[in-house]
């Protein structure tokens, strides 16, 4: 496994995934703020969630880098359109699996079952995220895609 390269690109591919989904919100196609989500799972001061919620989202990134690398180092090759494949079966399972169980670890979030409470006032993401906007879908498998993309299309074995 190349280190350096699961380092850059890794860091690199979770900051075009975080400047697409931040600007994809504040273009108003979106309403889910990942950073906002993360970090409200560690405090209640809004404006710090952000803070600490960009930091688990990058180490999060840095994970996940690590583990194309490993599927990459399986599959013996490496190619711009396997990274591509890859942030879709990313996206997919976080839309599908990740976020619709969300609520059932997130300190502050309401869920489906359970509308909010004074500590729980977070909306919960619902199925593909479908809650924070019809585009989030779409959004955030791009945003994956773009992710997959540039692991697939730099890093080297």
């Amino acid at each position: 496994m190349n280190w350096n390269d699961i380092i850059l690109w890794g860091l690199l591919a979770t900051g075009l995934l975080t400047t697409l989904m931040r600007g994809a919100e504040g273009l108003g196609y979106t309403r889910m703020d990942i950073p906002f989500m993360l970090g409200t799972m560690f405090t209640s001061n809004r404006d710090f969630a952000k803070v600490i919620g960009s930091v688990v989202h990058f180490i999060n990134g840095f994970l996940f880098s690590l583990l194309y690398a490993v599927f990459f180092s399986g599959f013996g090759f490496v190619s711009w359109w396997l990274g591509g494949l890859m942030g879709i079966a990313h996206g997919a399972f976080v839309l599908i699996v990740v976020l619709p169980l969300l609520p059932g670890v997130h300190p502050r979030m309401a869920s489906e079952f359970w509308g909010p409470t004074p500590t729980r006032l977070l909306e919960p993401p619902g199925f593909l995220a479908l809650n924070y906007g019809y585009q989030t879908p779409a959004v955030a498998m791009l945003a994956h895609l773009a992710f997959g993309w540039v692991l697939g299309a730099f890093y080297s074995l």
